[in-house]
């Protein structure tokens, strides 16, 4: 099982540490990565392996939602299966 992590917020240092360290502290694997900086806008996309994580899905959502507004910044966590099924024809 995967989850597509994005988050999105005001450019400050150590974003991508915060969120990868708070994947990791439930177990969640970080297997893809892209950000970019638009002007002093941070935008980041994750797509993590959750199978073995240690929380339930709902408590994942409510750790990055935390972890997101403690910075500023809007993290919205999406199992795969709701991705794919959003982006099928």
């Amino acid at each position: 099982m995967k989850a597509v992590i994005t988050v999105l917020g005001k450019d400050s240092v150590g974003i991508l540490s915060k969120v990868s360290t708070s994947c990791a502290d439930v177990g969640a694997n970080i297997i893809e990565v892209t950000q970019s900086v638009l002007q002093d806008m941070f935008a980041m996309i994750m797509l993590a392996e959750i199978d073995k994580v240690n929380v339930s899905f709902d408590e994942l959502v409510k750790k990055l939602d935390k972890l997101g507004e403690d910075n500023n910044l809007k993290i919205h966590v999406m199992h795969e299966d709701i991705f794919n099924s959003m982006h099928k024809i």
